[in-house]
């Protein structure tokens, strides 16, 4: 059933057995992982002989030529009349919600603090005034998500997709008219 201790020193066992490389020869590019970033590898490890690796900074690229970049079309589609309906719309939910739920939770608060009679009154058996009050908080934050989710599906979502499409659009044609002024350049 088992194997005797004479036989056993002999084989080595699967722990031992590797690839014929060690773990102290791999490379930077001998690694074939698509997530390895090799620029972010060697910060603090040691080269072999005990002094810390100092990484290869890639040399700055050539400033960008002036053109229509990301920001500029964020800022202009944050200037849009559509950009601001969106941002009018979810001020207009949020501001009142959050002000009514803070007021409510505050004066749970109070309430505890201020009138522990009040709280510690039964409702019904062990129940009492803070338990009911304590589940209604609660209560009041599922229905306020609901309430968020909702309002944002039916009057936000809509608009803020073509705001997105819109932005992606400008962005393509950015990139189309980039390549095809280094294309005119290349040919000359």
């Amino acid at each position: 059933m088992g194997t005797r201790p004479d036989e056993a020193a002999g084989k080595e066992s699967s722990v031992e057995k590797h690839d014929g490389r060690d773990a102290r020869q791999i490379r930077a590019g001998d690694l074939k992982d698509p997530w390895y970033d090799e620029l972010a590898s060697g910060w603090g490890e040691l080269d072999g002989t005990g002094t810390p690796t100092t990484p290869a900074v890639p040399a700055p690229a050539a400033p960008p030529e002036r053109s229509v970049c990301a920001a500029d079309i964020y800022l202009e589609v944050q200037a849009s009349a559509a950009f601001q309906e969106v941002r009018r719309r979810y001020r207009r939910f949020v501001i009142p919600g959050v002000a009514a739920f803070f007021t409510w939770y505050v004066a749970y608060v109070v309430t505890a603090t201020a009138a522990p009679e009040l709280m510690a009154r039964p409702v019904s058996g062990a129940v009492n005034v803070a338990m009911v009050a304590g589940l209604a908080q609660f209560a009041t934050t599922f229905l306020l998500t609901w309430a968020y989710a909702r309002h944002a599906r039916l009057r936000r979502d809509r608009a803020a997709l073509d705001l997105r499409w819109a932005f992606f659009e400008q962005k393509r044609e950015q990139e189309q008219k980039r390549e095809q002024e280094l294309q005119r350049r290349a040919e000359r």
